[in-house]
């Protein structure tokens, strides 16, 4: 049984534990869970981490309510063990993320010898979550390159504070390749020339449920964002997709992928390293920031030498844990350390170490 302190850090504690558990067998115990945060504890999202690994594990878990802060998590098989499921189906109940359930059930897939399905219900595109087109366009195509097999369909839409959105996940077995990226550094100048621009392209896709505004605010979402790219100096030719849904809450989210031309590894044939940036709107919010906010973080990320934003480089620790590798982020945030923290806490050998033009790097051994 490992002990572990939730106390530094949120959500991502729990999912990066269960995933490990899951894949070593190993039990855990953690408390204080998400100890530092306005309300600590667990919430329905966690739980719904809890329920999808533990279905797939036949775990033993004490602690499983919301607000509790300490969670013994025990698995009884492995993924690939033949008592294991190959479909589950968890309901958040609330408009918490799935993305994020669905981002502890996708390092199973190194472990499952058949097919796994996972349907998630609950919120597919809200706030400090990445949006389900962050999951589809960004992380997917990068995780895909080193070896992962695995899709996620988009069912229906749910925006906070319904929720009802629906997901569909699939894993295979798959076989991770170490994942090895390099910091780049971006010589092409911005038209404002305060910093290099993105060697790649830059696509926009923008959702917003039908009963939102007068039903266009897609439309207008991500012509706002295209139009402060091109401001900007970004990108004048970035691609637009937008949709219009049914969904039970009226919202719109805004998600920017930019690709990276640098091949992998100098191995051709793999999908380029990508960044992404979300920006979301809830009924009574005003279209007129959402562009910024997007555009903002792009920009700040093209400063950077880093192939990945921040977010995905906390997400792909556990990746780095499994199957080796070195990834250079744009900076070393509270979720990234406590992240590493726990990994080496399962005995993985992963560091942060400065590399490079001093490039923070998340680094296996």
């Amino acid at each position: 049984m490992i002990d572990l302190d939730g106390s530094d850090g949120g959500g991502q504690l729990v999912r990066s534990a269960l995933s490990l558990s899951a894949l070593d067998g190993t039990p855990f115990r953690m408390e204080q869970v998400r100890g530092n945060r306005a309300t600590p504890g667990l919430k329905r999202q966690h739980l719904a981490c809890v329920d999808a690994v533990a279905a797939l594990t036949d775990a033993d878990v004490k602690g499983a309510a919301v607000g509790s802060d300490t969670l013994r998590f025990e698995p009884g098989v492995r993924p690939d063990a033949a008592a294991s499921p190959d479909e589950v189906a968890v309901d958040v109940g609330t408009a918490g993320s799935v993305t994020l359930v669905a981002d502890t059930l996708l390092p199973l897939a190194t472990r499952i010898d058949g097919p796994v399905r996972a349907h998630l219900t609950g919120g597919t595109d809200v706030r400090w979550s990445p949006s389900a087109d962050y999951l589809r366009r960004v992380k997917l195509p990068l995780l895909r390159a080193f070896g992962l097999d695995a899709d996620v369909d988009v069912e229906r839409r749910g925006f906070f504070p319904a929720g009802g959105g629906e997901l569909d996940v699939r894993l295979r077995p798959s076989t991770l390749d170490p994942i090895e990226l390099g910091a780049h550094k971006r010589d092409v100048p911005r038209a404002d020339a305060s910093s290099p621009g993105p060697d790649g392209s830059v696509s926009v896709y923008a959702v917003a449920a039908n009963d939102l505004g007068d039903g266009d605010a897609a439309d207008r979402a991500a012509d706002a964002v295209v139009a402060a790219l091109d401001d900007r100096g970004i990108d004048s030719d970035a691609t637009a997709t937008t949709a219009s849904v049914d969904a039970d809450s009226p919202g719109v989210v805004v998600t920017v992928a930019v690709g990276d031309t640098a091949e992998l590894g100098g191995e051709t044939g793999r999908t380029p390293p990508q960044a992404g940036f979300v920006a979301y709107a809830d009924a009574d919010d005003s279209l007129s920031s959402l562009s910024e906010t997007a555009v903002d973080a792009a920009d700040r990320w093209l400063a950077t030498e880093a192939p990945v934003d921040a977010h995905l480089g906390d997400q792909l620790v556990v990746g780095v844990a499994l199957a080796g590798g070195t990834v250079p982020i744009p900076r070393v945030t509270d979720h990234v350390r406590t992240n590493v923290d726990l990994v080496s806490a399962f005995g993985y050998d992963v560091s942060i170490e400065e590399r490079g033009c001093g490039v923070p790097t998340i680094v296996s051994s």
